[in-house]
């Protein structure tokens, strides 16, 4: 269904004034909502998006909350609202004080009545499709258009059902494939490694009877194709970043070498013998950095950074990020000389390709399906090189930087543009 500005009645006296919101017969984007499910790196692609839209002080975030406490964590495979089911179901059984007696000691017995989580931000609110409809309906008169950003699989079925229930007051942009039904949004914002399965060694790799079962089947289509990940580390944010952070990252001695380190997925693997050979691989290029300052992420393993703490920490090039406040992330994007990053991470890389300046790469070799084709889009872009140990890091490269979220915002104030709305 095509979105188009809906004029309001004309105000009491007959006036020809048309609304602030149409102001030279276009309607004017003023707001945004973003639909997040907790994690870090999909809510930063929305935010990135909608900051590149310049909307980033004018958004409401919603997050998608599914049950937690005892058997939960192997509950995750299940759609949310299916899951939110069984959760409801378990918990009036374990009300019953008889029956929690007798699942005492069991997987059941850890089940907290009680699911209270705290987001840490007073202005986050719990997703609910028909709070987000009433939200768009209500203010669209006065606020226009509201762009709804969403992202990861859990945000599927909200998005699409706001975009059902009130097609004419929204725009509705889904990041990642969603698997199915593209229809149901307005655009939808993919990397391009996610065709991977389209391709011809992407086929070799599936068995002729599991095709059918991976997703994407189509091809892109309208959608719009990334190289990574959207981000909000753009250039007013790394120039805010360099003010910030400059007392303690300029005088550091150069090249600034930051090493950003991730965690094993399943697509790609690894452990301490990928620590092992990075320590290596720093030891032999340390007489060409200057400084060098490691940052660990939430999904680096405890036997990773502690042979790397082991190693370094009393280093005197060397600082060693301990996780507490404040993130130095942007400062080091904005002060690096070079990056080193572990294969693992599209979000960090994505980051790091940003700048234009030197990223090389560990553990690319553990990747394998559709992040060994990511990282082949980045080597041909000439974005990354493969962290050998045998680099002379002072040597300076550069390449076009990765600007996924503005090309995404420029192809968003298009489509708008072809229904009657601009982003004010």
């Amino acid at each position: 269904m095509s979105i188009r500005p809906l004029w309001p009645p004309e105000p009491p006296g007959g006036g020809n004034k048309a609304p602030e919101i149409f102001a030279g017969g276009v309607g004017t984007v003023r707001r945004a909502v973003v639909i997040g499910n907790g994690c870090a790196g999909a809510e930063n692609q929305c935010l990135g998006l909608v900051r590149a839209l310049g909307l980033a002080d004018r958004l409401t975030l919603f997050r998608i909350i599914r049950p937690t406490g005892g058997i939960n964590k192997w509950l995750h495979f299940l759609p949310i609202s299916l899951h939110k089911v069984v959760d409801q179901v378990l918990r009036n059984i374990l009300s019953n004080m008889a029956l929690a007696t007798l699942f005492q000691g069991k997987l059941l017995a850890p089940y907290y009545v009680s699911n209270v989580q705290s987001f840490g931000l007073s202005s986050v609110l719990e997703a609910d499709t028909h709070k987000i409809v009433t939200l768009v309906r209500d203010t669209f008169e006065k606020e226009g258009l509201a762009i709804v950003v969403a992202c990861g699989r859990d945000t599927i079925s909200y998005a699409s059902s706001v975009r059902c229930l009130a097609p004419d007051n929204v725009f509705v942009i889904q990041i990642q494939h969603p698997r199915y039904r593209l229809d149901r949004f307005d655009l939808v914002v993919t990397p391009r490694h996610d065709y991977y399965a389209l391709t011809a060694k992407g086929q070799r790799e599936v068995p002729w009877l599991f095709r059918r079962w991976i997703t994407p089947r189509e091809p892109p289509g309208p959608n719009v194709l990334t190289a990574g990940a959207l981000h909000q580390a753009d250039s007013a944010a790394l120039r805010i970043a360099a003010t910030n952070w400059h007392d303690e990252l300029s005088p550091l001695p150069k090249p600034l070498v930051v090493v950003n380190i991730g965690g094993p997925t399943r697509n790609c693997s690894y452990g301490v013998d990928l620590a092992k050979q990075l320590v290596s691989s720093l030891h032999n290029v340390l007489e060409t950095c200057g400084s060098v300052r490691i940052s660990f992420s939430r999904r680096t393993p405890q036997k990773v950074s502690d042979l790397l703490l082991k190693e370094f920490s009393a280093h005197p090039k060397f600082y060693i990020w301990d996780g507490e406040e404040p993130n130095p992330h942007l400062g080091h994007l904005a002060w690096a000389n070079a990056f080193i990053v572990t294969a693992d991470s599209v979000s960090m890389l994505s980051e790091a390709c940003s700048t234009g300046k030197p990223v090389y790469v560990v553990g690319t070799e553990h990747c394998r399906w559709k992040f060994s084709d990511f990282h082949s889009t980045l080597h041909k872009r000439g974005a990354v090189r493969p962290f050998t140990g045998l680099e002379d890091m002072s040597d300076s490269w550069s390449y076009p930087p990765l600007n996924d979220a503005i090309d995404v915002a420029a192809r968003v104030r298009e489509a708008l543009a072809e229904r009657g709305w601009a982003v004010g």
